[in-house]
């Protein structure tokens, strides 16, 4: 139906919205589980005839759901992280090139190319598990570097912190992936003043330590780092595609994604006051063989530009519409 080079060539609204009609149209025809769910609350394409009427299947059917639109071989499949006898997320992919890609392209647009960076990985829960999707886009950033310093790095702090100091004297551009408490281990452990790094954070902390708000988090690794703004990425293992803070915690998406609030009360209800927390949908279009049309558990904000913020998740007692699951 539509090829990766498609989904990552959109330019206009105009036809991002184009596609994600289509695109919508044809996961209704190809994926049960949405199908069903879209009957159930009478959002078929009869009735839908504009984006904004588009239904978006609650991020939890990943959990008990095969949610696919395709019959192809599955290729692969990521697995969310949990506590021990949680039921995770299972995102089955039948093709592998989109979301290649979506995170190459979705990178250098904002970025440049990966090429001209050192890629570092420090993401000890995610390597010590199966099944990550960021660990097979950090994977592939380092190998597309082409740079024999980079690498990942699982508790060797110490080799890390060496290493990171005397690539940032070299001059060289570095890319620093962490996982929020271990970025936050590494500047207990040393104080740096880097001035050719980019630090970006990503999967919080992990029951590793406690949350902080993002001010305080973010404050504490500027100062650690000798930096002045703390990158974040977005991205979870039901989606194929990212979005990326360059500082402040406010997010853009690429052009084949995006980000629509809901009513925290009313999941069917937008909201279309910039600037208003509520729930956090996303369509990804690069998520063709799956779901493009995402409910998520995250609270967030979006602003006139498209931007947006994530503020923290809805506890599970506060996510309304959960008598939908009976799909």
């Amino acid at each position: 139906m539509f090829t990766p080079e498609d989904i990552i060539s959109i330019q206009t609204r105009k036809e991002f919205h184009k596609i994600a009609m289509k695109v919508y149209r044809y996961q209704y025809e190809h994926n049960a589980v949405y199908r069903q769910f879209c009957d159930l609350i009478r959002k078929t394409p009869t009735e839908v005839r504009s984006l904004d009427q588009v239904p978006f299947l609650p991020i939890e059917f990943f959990k008990n759901k095969t949610v696919l639109s395709s019959d192809l071989p599955i290729q692969t499949t990521f697995t969310s992280s949990g506590t021990t006898g949680a039921i995770t997320s299972k995102h089955h992919v039948t093709d592998l090139q989109y979301y290649e890609a979506s995170f190459r392209k979705g990178f250098s647009s904002f970025y440049g190319p990966i090429e001209d960076y050192v890629v570092l990985a420090l993401l000890p829960s995610y390597l010590e598990r199966e099944g990550s999707s960021l660990i097979y886009m950090a994977d592939d950033f380092i190998k597309q570097s082409n740079h024999p310093e980079s690498g990942f790095y699982l508790h060797n702090y110490q080799e890390l912190i060496t290493h990171l100091e005397t690539l940032d004297k070299q001059g060289k551009n570095i890319l620093l992936l962490g996982v929020t408490y271990a970025l936050l281990d590494i500047v207990e452990q040393h104080q740096f003043e880097l001035n050719n790094t980019i630090i970006m954070e990503t999967g919080g902390m992990k029951g590793k330590r406690k949350e902080m708000i993002r001010e305080e988090l973010h404050q504490l690794l500027c100062q650690g780092f000798g930096v002045t703004k703390i990158h974040s990425e977005y991205g979870m293992t039901e989606l194929l595609s990212q979005a990326y803070s360059l500082g402040d915690g406010i997010f853009q998406c690429p052009t084949w994604m995006d980000i629509v609030i809901r009513d925290p009360e009313d999941p069917f209800t937008r909201i279309e006051t910039f600037g208003k927390a509520g729930g956090v949908n996303v369509i990804d279009l690069a998520n063709i063989n799956s779901c493009s049309f995402i409910a998520t558990q995250d609270l967030g904000k979006k602003y006139e530009d498209g931007s947006f913020e994530i503020l923290g998740r809805f506890d599970q007692a506060d996510i309304r519409g959960c008598n939908l699951m009976v799909v």
